[in-house]
């Protein structure tokens, strides 16, 4: 069983920021790729920025503003957000690509969400 935990979710104003950070615990073999996600209310779930070996990918809406970074070692990946817009507003979604034991399928997994609140 593999568990993604977040935190760093907060109330903060319009121009602040946040750092958010997700690790990763359990059977792990490898972990291929991280990412983050987040979610509105009535909105579908986004892509916020992705990270796989030396590639990164940045949503259009958080390109400039967040930075998303990975420890490796710690099976940690992070968020850093800057700027923040009260459309950022969302539960933000830990994701990773894990591969459990050599020779098996890797599985998507997910964390439980943290909060970002953008409003003054």
């Amino acid at each position: 069983q593999v568990q993604l935990v977040e935190s760093g979710g907060d109330l903060v104003q319009p121009g602040g920021s946040l750092r958010l950070s997700c690790g990763a615990s359990g059977t792990i073999f490898r972990i291929n790729a991280m990412g983050w996600y987040r979610q509105a209310p009535g909105k579908q779930r986004e892509l916020v920025a992705t990270i796989s070996g030396g590639k990164i990918k940045y949503a259009d809406s958080v390109k400039g503003r967040f930075t998303i970074s990975r420890d490796i070692a710690k099976n940690t990946v992070y968020l850093q957000m800057t700027s923040l817009k009260p459309e950022d507003t969302a539960v933000y979604y830990c994701n990773a690509d894990i591969q459990m034991t050599w020779g098996t399928t890797s599985i998507d997994s997910w964390g439980q969400g943290t909060q970002v609140t953008v409003s003054s």
